[in-house]
């Protein structure tokens, strides 16, 4: 033998001897101390799930967790989808113990020959390591991890039988798409559950732990049936499978579920509300063992909210209403498509709030927060603090007539001058900047008219209208200032609409509610939230308001754009518009629905001249309502109280009419008895004020400091 090939073989047996000596030591030295995960933990070890939720029909609408995953036991799995993998990913695997020597001899080989890390060595077993242990199993490619990950493998392979194995890994893989374990890809691409799946299907998913990005079937298709077609042909060449059955698996078009996405497509704004309370609740268990949320949402009110206030902001910035003087969404976005900024909190476009809920139980059925979820996160229903306008005024009638007021009382709609703290003076006017002189309740509630309400608060007292918007429901903070009555102090739009609910219920409120019951992975409930209601106003004074919060409706602010839609069924509600016209607002119920609306922009300015809640806002929520009942029942009209009394009485005083009053001006009335009017109006041209009621507050201070002047 000459002596270069001699020496070459000594060199080569030398380092084979070293090699292997360096792997035997590193065997035994790789899993010194605590270097090495115990796989005692997989004795009840089980992969993180998501939380799923559930609309109030039972149907799904969202998944909360970072890994994406509904467990399923190996029996569901069905065979041919098991056989895929196997083959594409380990197909020696019900042969080896952990580690396939024949794979690492030839992995060895072609990295050698490459020069580099060209080819992987991995089995079912060590994937399942690495999976389970990522924190101590590590991705980076070095022969010290590779050794520690085929140590673990061993144990897992020394202590488990092969289909406790494989059942881990296919609950426990990464799929692509925001999908981990088999059950949760299934229903992703394919809208079916994993036991369902034909051959075609499987090959697909088994497809995927190669490189799931870039094997998606909804990115990629192409890729998807062409890496799926070799492992059909690798399960052929391994006998799984016939020709015939190959062929046409491979002829298999490639059907992928519609509208599957990876999290919240369907109300987004709610869902994502609903993931705080629980988070608040439950902390991080609601990403990890797989509850079962069962949501008061109804889908079809949601879509109904998202479609009509959509609608609406894009025909206000179309100019239905006149001339828009900003930017449109469109507009807004096609602009931005060429940057790469991430989502935005403050948005530069129109922007609105939807609210319905169920008055009777505080059920929230719909909530939209913005206009695009992906574009802004902020939720403008629960998070915004907004000046209500006139919203808030049915508070200040209901403390008046709780205080012993009637419809008929009559107010005066005349200048208000009042000294400010900073020492200048609030002069407060209409919308239309005229004053009518004296008027009923009624009238000034349902014409939306200032200073009445001004005047009215400060009979009642700043702090008695405050009492009672904490009532209502109203958590924010409210300065006893005589702005309040008109709508000045922000407030969150959920509680406002949610306050509505005290009429809607003849009196009593309900707080606003999102989630039924929540059940951990086996069924069992872990929480579910108590209904709370509170007795606000009785029921002759809940009866009399929502009879006067009709007219708005019927003659009132809103009448005009309600009438427009053709919106009929027995209702009542409230407009509402904020100084310089940053906000419009329509709040309106049935018996059954409550349904609030806000319109404007995240950094307050004038909408457009003339921006009335009435005109922009109350058409959305009228065809909200027509979209709504449509699908149910008409509701019913809420049957008046036997206590209450009638009484013909004239519009200008509130007093009795009587054939001295002219007949166009005497309507009926409904009073609490004990509050209906015993004098007759006088001939015109006489007194024509009533005795007014006693005021039963403190004396009041000789002036009192008013908050900035805000329009209704």
């Amino acid at each position: 033998m000459k002596k270069p090939l001699r020496y070459a073989l000594i060199a080569a047996a030398f380092l084979t001897t070293f090699t292997v000596g360096f792997v035997v030591l590193g065997w035994f030295l790789v899993c010194r101390g605590n270097e090495c995960p115990s796989i005692s933990v997989l004795e009840k070890y089980r992969p993180r799930q998501t939380s799923k939720l559930f609309a109030a029909d039972g149907r799904f609408v969202a998944e909360l967790g970072l890994e994406r995953r509904t467990l399923v036991p190996i029996e569901q799995i069905p065979q041919v989808l098991k056989t895929a993998f196997v083959i594409t990913e380990d197909r020696r695997f019900y042969e080896h113990s952990g580690i396939d020597l024949r794979r690492v001899f030839g992995a060895g080989v072609v990295n050698v020959l490459r020069g580099g890390y060209a080819q992987g060595f991995s089995t079912i077993t060590m994937q399942l390591a690495r999976n389970v242990f990522p924190k101590q199993l590590t991705r980076e490619k070095t022969i010290l991890r590779k050794l520690r990950e085929a140590r673990v493998a061993r144990s897992i392979e020394s202590k488990y039988s092969k289909d406790r194995i494989l059942e881990l890994y296919l609950n426990q893989i990464y799929l692509g798409g925001g999908a981990y374990g088999v059950e949760t890809a299934s229903q992703r691409y394919f809208g079916k559950s994993v036991r369902d799946l034909n051959l075609a299907e499987a090959a697909t998913i088994a497809a995927l732990p190669k490189s799931p990005a870039r094997y998606d079937p909804r990115r990629f298709p192409d890729r998807a049936i062409q890496r799926r077609n070799t492992v059909l042909e690798l399960m052929r060449r391994e006998g799984a499978i016939s020709d015939a059955d190959a062929s046409l698996a491979k002829a298999y078009p490639l059907r992928l579920a519609y509208g599957r996405g990876t999290s919240g497509d369907l109300a987004p704004y709610y869902v994502e509300w609903v993931r705080q309370q629980l988070e608040v609740k439950f902390g991080e268990r609601i990403y990890e063992e797989g509850m079962r949320v069962y949501t008061t949402l109804d889908l079809e009110l949601q879509g109904a909210a998202e479609r009509n206030l959509e609608r609406q902001l894009k025909a206000i910035e179309g100019g239905s209403a006149g001339a828009f003087p900003h930017r449109t969404y469109e507009q807004v976005m096609a602009a931005a498509a060429s940057d790469d900024a991430g989502p935005a909190t403050v948005t530069p476009y129109l922007q609105g709030a939807f609210i319905v809920l169920d008055p009777r139980s505080g059920a929230v059925r719909a909530l939209v927060g913005g206009r695009d979820y992906d574009d802004s996160k902020f939720n403008r229903a629960t998070q915004a603090m907004r000046q209500p306008g006139s919203t808030f005024k049915p508070i200040v009638y209901a403390t008046a007539i709780q205080s012993g007021r009637a419809p008929s009382y009559v107010l005066e709609d005349a200048p208000v001058e009042l000294p400010q703290v900073a020492g200048d003076t609030w002069q407060p006017r209409n919308y239309d900047l005229k004053f009518e002189g004296p008027m009923t309740m009624r009238y000034a509630l349902y014409q939306s008219r200032n200073m009445p309400a001004i005047r009215l608060g400060m009979e009642l007292g700043e702090q008695s209208v405050v009492d009672m918007a904490r009532r209502f429901g109203l958590l924010t903070p409210i300065p006893e200032y005589p702005s309040i009555h008109i709508g000045s102090s922000d407030v969150i739009p959920l509680q406002m609409v949610a306050a509505y609910s005290t009429f809607a219920n003849l009196g009593w409120r309900v707080s606003p509610v999102a989630i039924l019951r929540v059940e951990d992975a086996q069924g069992k409930v872990l929480w579910k939230p108590e209904l709370s209601r509170e007795q606000v106003l009785t029921p002759e004074e809940s009866w009399l308001m929502v009879n006067m919060m009709k007219d708005v409706l019927r003659r009132g602010s809103a009448a005009g754009a309600v009438a427009n839609t053709g919106f009929n069924l027995p209702a009542g509600g409230k407009t509402g518009t904020t100084n310089d016209y940053t906000d419009v607002w329509f709040i309106g119920y049935t018996a059954d629905l409550v349904a609030g609306v806000w319109m404007g922009f995240d950094r307050p300015q004038k909408i457009m001249p003339n921006a009335q809640g009435g005109r922009l806002a109350a058409p959305a929520w009228a065809q909200f309502m027509i979209e709504a009942y449509q699908r149910k029942p008409s509701p019913p009209d809420w049957p008046r109280p036997s206590s209450l009394v009638a009484r013909q009485v004239d519009d200008l005083t509130g007093l009795l009419a009587n054939p001295g009053c002219p007949g166009s001006d005497a309507y009926a009335e409904w009073f609490i008895p004990g509050t209906e009017p015993i004098a007759e109006c006088p001939p015109r041209g006489a007194d024509a004020r009533p005795t007014p009621i006693p005021d039963r507050r403190p004396a009041r201070p000789a002036t009192v400091p008013a908050a900035p002047a805000k329009k209704p």
